[in-house]
């Protein structure tokens, strides 16, 4: 019984120990994984993971592995922001792939890019033939990013000298049968309207509804349970 508490503390330690430290490098280690955030999460598993499961490690050891490795990303990620010749080392730099509509083998192979991949990348960016594309940018997290021919591209508002109208998000009031009231608040609505809302689509208990979320130009949009 000792143990599965020692163990259930460590595994609780471990893992909000790993969430602070995820916090203080930011979000964008998540956005763009590089392959140096690749192993350096790899290798937070594997401090957290042996520490935990070793009889002869403590707490302390956990918390302290966790530090020094944060810290070892903190001088780097740092050192990253502050000298610029460091970033294609730690980081990489982006390939271009198709330049004016042609692909460059020397970059492919240089990536260990095949045109297999290549093509599953391209579609993924809804560009179904390689002579669609004008431009395509192998970014150092392994995403490609495309710029289209113009013949291939979709118009925009522009060229079709269409009038331009604002855009507004969706906001989510009722999720599961739950009634996010803070939402509701903040759209500048109440329970009054709300609830007229869905008399008006013959509901009457917020627990029929799976879905309904409000949008400024549309109003609300209703899945019921």
């Amino acid at each position: 019984m000792a143990n599965l508490l020692q163990t259930t503390l460590e595994l609780t330690i471990g893992l909000f120990a790993l969430l602070i430290l995820t916090k203080v490098m930011g979000k964008t280690s998540f956005a763009q994984i590089t392959p140096f955030d690749f192993i350096s999460a790899l290798i937070l598993g594997e401090l957290v993971g042996n520490a935990i499961y070793d009889n002869e490690t403590r707490i302390g050891t956990i918390l302290f592995s966790v530090f020094i490795w944060g810290l070892l990303l903190y001088v780097i990620e740092w050192s990253t922001q502050r000298f610029r010749k460091t970033r294609k080392f730690f980081e990489g730099n982006p390939s271009i792939i198709i330049q004016n509509g042609h692909l460059s083998r020397r970059e492919m192979k240089r990536n260990k890019l095949d045109i297999n991949q290549l093509q599953h990348l391209l579609r993924q960016k809804d560009a179904f033939s390689v002579r669609e594309v004008a431009y395509a940018v192998l970014e150092t997290d392994g995403t490609i990013s495309v710029l289209k021919k113009q013949q291939y591209d979709k118009p925009t508002y522009e060229d079709l000298k269409v009038e331009e109208k604002p855009v507004y998000l969706p906001v989510t009031f009722i999720n599961d049968g739950i009634v996010d009231w803070e939402n509701v608040q903040k759209a500048g609505f109440d329970q009054n309207w709300l609830d007229k809302q869905l008399y008006q689509q013959r509901i009457d208990h917020y627990e029929d509804i799976f879905y309904l979320e409000w949008k400024h130009d549309e109003g609300i949009f209703i899945e019921k349970m």
